[in-house]
């Protein structure tokens, strides 16, 4: 049995989960989330917690069981504390503006690059080298994130460009300087 899919999911108060066949619907103080799923896991609303439930231990069936429960677990959390990710911009002249709910980024390119904010997302930039991508789904945030980063990702010569917050660039070594 799957350590993650058997654990219980906590619907906290303040949060309505509403599930017809194999959708699940969301709604919580933050936003609302929905989503399908493989029609064969069961899933359990009692006593205010979710439960997912497979019907057998074929191999597809184990595989979905604990995906479930992870990707109903990150809708509940989403609609009450939301996500978000963290980018830094490393280089000398690379900044982050933001121009209404458009992030505005000049990193090296010769025109500021322009990434406006998609419909559940929002943009913070708290200092000119940092970003900061909010949102109540996961996956977009994490895909966002993933697209502001490769605007210009972090070269490994100098370091330069956009990369999470603690992510570590390994660096490799220059030309070596000849011999006389």
């Amino acid at each position: 049995m799957s350590r993650i899919g058997r654990q219980p999911i906590a619907v906290p108060g303040g949060v309505q989960v509403s599930v017809e066949d194999s959708r699940v619907a969301v709604k919580g103080p933050r936003g609302q989330l929905e989503q399908s799923f493989h029609p064969d896991m069961r899933i359990v609303l009692e006593d205010g917690s979710l439960r997912v439930e497979r019907p057998d231990d074929e191999r597809l069936h184990r595989s979905l069981h604990g995906l479930t429960r992870t990707l109903i677990a990150n809708m509940v959390e989403g609609v009450t504390n939301g996500f978000e990710r963290r980018l830094e911009i490393v280089g000398v002249g690379y900044r982050a503006a933001m121009r209404g709910t458009v992030l505005e980024l000049t990193v090296g390119y010769s025109h500021p690059v322009s990434f406006p904010a998609p419909p559940g997302i929002e943009f913070e930039v708290p200092a000119p080298n940092r970003v900061v991508v909010r949102g109540i789904d996961k996956q977009l945030v994490g895909e966002i994130a993933a697209e502001i980063r490769q605007v210009r990702k972090p070269e490994p010569y100098k370091g330069k460009g956009i990369r999470y917050e603690g992510e570590y660039v390994r660096k490799k070594a220059g030309k070596a300087a000849k011999g006389a």
